[in-house]
């Protein structure tokens, strides 16, 4: 069975940074696209950045240049360094796998808070 654990999350001022993490138990890692999502209180679920099995990344514009996601293929672990934190970048983060190649595969992780406010 599929398991997506973030941790990390938490409250942090204006401008602070934090690193979130997402183990995950499946096989195959290396097929999937790896994503972070956030959902801010009153709104739609959007995409943060996702990143491919080669590395490439895409980030939407949002935090383009704040943040940064990475991936360890050996651990089976995905990360999201967040910079020069906004108060508009509060929600929850989910972590998100995708298959690369079939569709239906696609799991979520139980999501991890974060807080920005002074």
């Amino acid at each position: 069975q599929v398991q997506l654990v973030e941790s990390g999350g938490g409250l942090v001022q204006p401008g602070g940074s934090l690193r979130l993490s997402c183990s995950a138990s499946m096989d195959g890692f290396v097929m999937y696209v790896m994503g972070w999502y956030r959902q801010a209180p009153g709104k739609q679920r959007e995409l943060v950045a996702d990143i491919s099995r080669d590395g490439s990344a895409n980030y939407a514009d949002s935090v383009k240049g704040r943040f940064t996601i990475d991936r360890d293929n050996a651990k089976n672990t995905v990360y999201l360094q967040m910079n020069t934190l906004k108060p508009e970048d509060t929600g929850v983060y989910y972590c998100n796998a995708q298959h690369s190649r079939l569709s239906a595969l696609r799991y979520w992780g139980q999501g991890t808070p974060v807080t920005v406010s002074s």
